[in-house]
């Protein structure tokens, strides 16, 4: 009885802040719903119709993030006030980034479309929230459509295979996809990196497996469960804008955008990196996470 207990408290502790985080994004679809049939609502959800209903989920997901992160953002000066891609790095699980979505929208009014994995619409009753919010698959021809509309467009080269991969070394995971920097070309719009501090060490995989690694190569879909949920403190850096250049190619332009939003490279000379050097220990520490709760 005492193992058994033990067992499932320590089951628990690991995964009961990501299943409650699951839990509220499935509450907030509902409540989605509800407010689509009691004010009759048939407007595309990209629509300012859904201004309010998106204004009051993101003053839920604020407020969270407020206490149990204690989430800042800096460098929102540096996003363009037209059209652009946002380049981030693919944390375990992306609260950090929903809490981007949040203050972005409370701050600036302004809704940035985001580009996701094929696997999140294939689960079951999002589909409202996904369409509300600016999740699309994001092929180029959306993405080009989007841009042209004036929408900040975003995504992580890195997506799944990043988030079950990568580690507290905060390794990039890109392997060869270019396709954001063609259709930053194609559209001729900015590239603006992003990364939030700390971000492995609130929510972590369990450490990489050939038969994990097999599995998710074989199927795209991501069998291995993240767990922590520990307060740990999150900082989003919004990089400085890399412009549209006619003459740079798009191997040129993967190239600049490595080394702008690459994490760990102490001698890269952007304030982005800058930023990271500061602020980000590696390989992550929880405890100096942890800690940095109370750093002023």
């Amino acid at each position: 009885v005492v193992i058994a207990s033990l067992t499932i408290s320590a089951i628990l502790f690991f995964f009961i802040v990501p299943l409650t985080i699951v839990f509220f994004i499935y509450l907030t679809n509902i409540l989605l719903l509800i407010h689509q049939r009691n004010n009759e609502i048939e407007a595309n959800p990209l629509s300012s119709v859904w201004d309010s209903a998106r204004k009051t989920i993101a003053s839920c997901w604020d407020v969270y993030a407020r206490i149990w992160h204690g989430y800042e953002l800096h460098g929102v000066e540096n996003l363009p006030e037209g059209p652009g891609i946002l380049v981030y790095y693919h944390g375990a699980i992306p609260i950090d980034y929903l809490y981007f979505l949040s203050r972005l929208f409370l701050w600036k009014k302004r809704l940035c479309l985001s580009v996701a994995d094929h696997f999140v619409f294939r689960l079951p009753g999002l589909k409202l929230l996904l369409g509300v919010t600016g999740i699309m698959p994001g092929t180029r021809e959306e993405c080009l459509i989007a841009l042209k509309n004036g929408y900040l467009v975003s995504i992580s080269p890195g997506g799944v295979r990043e988030a079950l991969f990568s580690d507290e070394s905060y390794q990039l995971m890109w392997g060869n996809r270019k396709g954001f920097a063609r259709i930053a070309l194609d559209a001729k719009v900015p590239i603006i990196p992003m990364y939030t501090q700390n971000v492995r060490e609130g929510y972590r995989m369990l450490k990489e497996r050939r038969f994990f690694r097999w599995l998710y190569e074989s199927t795209r879909l991501p069998f291995t469960p993240p767990y922590g949920g520990l307060p740990v403190k999150f900082r989003t850096y919004i990089g400085e804008q890399i412009p549209y250049d006619p003459n740079i190619t798009t191997d040129e332009l993967v190239e600049k955008v490595c080394k702008v939003n690459f994490l760990f490279s102490f001698q890269t000379k952007t304030a982005i990196q800058a930023l990271i050097s500061k602020h980000q220990t590696i390989p992550g520490s929880v405890w100096k996470a942890l800690l940095e709760r109370f750093d002023k």
